[in-house]
């Protein structure tokens, strides 16, 4: 028989944004229940080396991620290994449907379901992620310090990466597959100014090149769209920079969103625009996009739950 749990306080995700909502909202009493989601750990789990989180000089991404989880279970949060596939904001309170055919029933949901790097989908693009391929210039720029390394992408995302990473690589090729950028003009002007920065036009990427003792990327080799050409580009670093996808498949038909799908919060708040309903982190988070200011929002979500529940005490 399925189980149906209540909770003054369900928060959906596992990342930094998720698992800090979970340490606040024990410490205020309210007795949270977080649903891990179909990727305990978020993001990070997927990063080796992380040095901008603060306190650490240097840490392992899903270590990282394991000593949140610890922190939110020992100041008394509940934390599921379920995945939520529905949420129905229209009743009070709100219910939620596990995988596991549980149901949850919440008087405040904090959603901190992050965002997934949008990537090509190439075999060898998976086969070397967090081995010189990556989706985070900030994550992983560091380790490319006098390196040549490619960049895929042609809009802001990706002209903010290349320009980012000229800071540690001693070249960054620029790969588009048409001959103009989507990205803003005063960003196209930076990188067409930057000596380190070469664009490589009406090119998209075949494969990704590289060796297994140590594991690690060699080169890239990439095609003409018109011409078939094929060529192969020396490189250490491979950032596929084609954007981000906020997970909101929960709440995409009636939340407020913005930017192309993430949730929409009141300013100075992680108020959405159903009362009782918050998020935080990378899904509504489309300029940041980091750890420290996902783990922020977590905070935030939970203060302004708890100031919610106050309020609407019967």
């Amino acid at each position: 028989m399925a189980d149906t749990r209540h909770t003054k306080v369900l928060i959906i995700g596992s990342g930094p944004a998720g698992y800090t909502a979970g340490v606040y909202a024990s410490r205020a009493m309210l007795q949270p229940i977080l649903v891990q989601g179909i990727e305990p750990g978020g993001q990070l789990t997927t990063t080796t080396e992380v040095e901008n989180w603060p306190g650490d000089t240097e840490v392992q991404g899903p270590d990282l991620m394991v000593r949140m989880q610890d922190h939110a279970k020992a100041m008394g949060c509940e934390i599921i290994g379920d995945i939520i596939v529905s949420l129905d904001t229209s009743v009070r309170p709100f219910v939620a449907t596990g995988d596991s055919g549980t149901t949850y029933t919440a008087d405040a949901v904090i959603l901190a379901t992050g965002a997934r790097a949008k990537w090509l989908g190439l075999p060898s693009e998976d086969a070397y992620k967090g081995f010189g391929v990556s989706a985070c210039a900030t994550c992983d720029g560091f380790f490319y310090r006098g390196q040549e390394i490619v960049v895929i992408g042609g809009g802001n995302t990706a002209v903010e990466e290349a320009l980012f990473l000229t800071n540690f690589a001693s070249k960054v090729t620029l790969i588009h597959r048409r001959d103009s950028l989507r990205a803003e003009k005063i960003l196209q002007e930076r990188l067409f100014k930057n000596p380190k920065i070469e664009t490589l036009w009406f090119h998209q990427l075949e494969d990704v090149l590289g060796e297994d003792n140590p594991k690690g990327v060699t080169g890239v080799r990439v095609k003409h769209v018109e011409t078939g050409a094929i060529t192969e580009i020396p490189c250490k670093g491979v950032f596929v920079a084609i954007g981000h996808a906020p997970a909101n498949e929960l709440v995409k038909d009636v939340l407020e969103l913005h930017n192309g799908g993430y949730v929409t919060v009141k300013p100075g708040s992680t108020e959405t625009s159903i009362p009782g309903i918050f998020a935080a982190g990378d899904l509504t988070d489309h300029k940041y996009r980091q750890a420290v200011t996902s783990a922020g929002m977590g905070c935030m979500a939970a203060l302004d739950a708890e100031r919610f529940l106050a309020e609407h005490q019967e």
